[in-house]
């Protein structure tokens, strides 16, 4: 069987949601299945086995600047809007 490289997932969270409700290899099962469900919220590519602080700076996207920058806290809640992503409302691609 040959072993399957996953370099990227679709990761939504749904409005207000804590936590992520669907995770997806691919763009299209991921919009299919928001658009079925009528979900409101943000569908976004995530790099596998890196962490998005990570991938930011490698890609030149934020470089830590200050100390504050380096902290456990800031690396855990780190986002980047330059990740590629989708909006939704009721299912529907904003």
């Amino acid at each position: 069987m040959a072993k399957m490289h996953i370099k990227e997932i679709w990761v939504f969270n749904g409005a207000m949601a804590r936590f992520p409700s669907g995770i997806f290899l691919y763009l299209k099962d991921a919009k299919d299945w928001i658009k079925e469900n009528r979900l409101t919220g943000v569908l976004t590519k995530y790099p596998v086995n890196k962490g998005v602080y990570d991938w930011a700076i490698e890609n030149d996207l934020f470089y830590p600047h200050e100390d504050k920058h380096k902290s456990p806290s800031f690396i855990g809640s780190f986002t980047c809007a330059s990740m590629e992503h989708f909006h939704f409302e009721d299912g529907a691609e904003d």
